[in-house]
């Protein structure tokens, strides 16, 4: 479990790619300072099994579903990846409560500056237009956000559905966010709640 707090920016290091999935060897500094075999680490918001690490060094295991089902398919050597430690009980929740679990890739529409924020667009399939509400919360790629607007619910849930962040500057900065432009593809996190309240509601069948 996380809370979308990004502890770091890591650097993938290496990758060895095979018929079984694909191991990353990433770069990181802080938050190995208690590093411990099989301990969770959210990278770019996929929950990941640290399986070999070195003072300055992590390796995690994406297995197939992992790699369909989020862009770490398309990690290059030198690509950067927001990290995070897996939540203690007695830690704050600072952000919302995030899983670990991608539900998809969406894609960057359009960026924009408004004052010292920056608008950023997001579009992805129309059904997972019911998790999402104006105000609600979204984590992409491992950073818990607000929903600034959205569209509206389709009947096709091969429509097209869009939804908007406003980020401010230090989250620009401080995260792989700030390299974000049009046609960028990202990995999202719906609100689990509202997963089960749409569950519960049969809203998406």
């Amino acid at each position: 479990m996380f809370s979308g707090i990004v502890e770091e920016v890591g650097q993938v290091l290496d990758i060895s790619d095979s018929d079984d999935g694909r191991r990353l060897k990433i770069g990181a500094k802080n938050i190995l300072s208690d590093a411990q075999m099989g301990e969770s680490i959210s990278c770019s918001g996929c929950c990941l099994t640290v399986v070999d690490f070195g003072s300055d060094w992590f390796a995690v295991d994406a297995v197939i579903e992992t790699l369909r089902r989020t862009n770490l398919g398309d990690m290059k050597v030198g690509s950067r990846l927001n990290l995070e430690k897996a939540l203690r009980v007695s830690d704050r929740l600072g952000g919302h409560i995030v899983t670990g679990h991608i539900d998809t890739v969406g894609k960057v529409s359009s960026v924009e500056q408004e004052g010292f924020s920056y608008l950023v667009t997001f579009t992805l399939e129309g059904r997972w237009a019911p998790f999402f509400v104006e105000k609600g919360s979204v984590c992409i790629d491992g950073v818990s956000l607000t929903v600034a607007n959205c569209g509206e619910l389709t009947k096709n849930p091969e429509d097209e559905f869009w939804f908007k962040v406003a980020l401010i500057p230090h989250t620009w900065e401080v995260t792989t966010l700030g390299q974000l432009k049009a046609g960028s593809a990202v990995n999202v996190e719906t609100d689990i709640i509202a997963r089960y309240v749409a569950r519960l509601t049969n809203i998406n069948g």
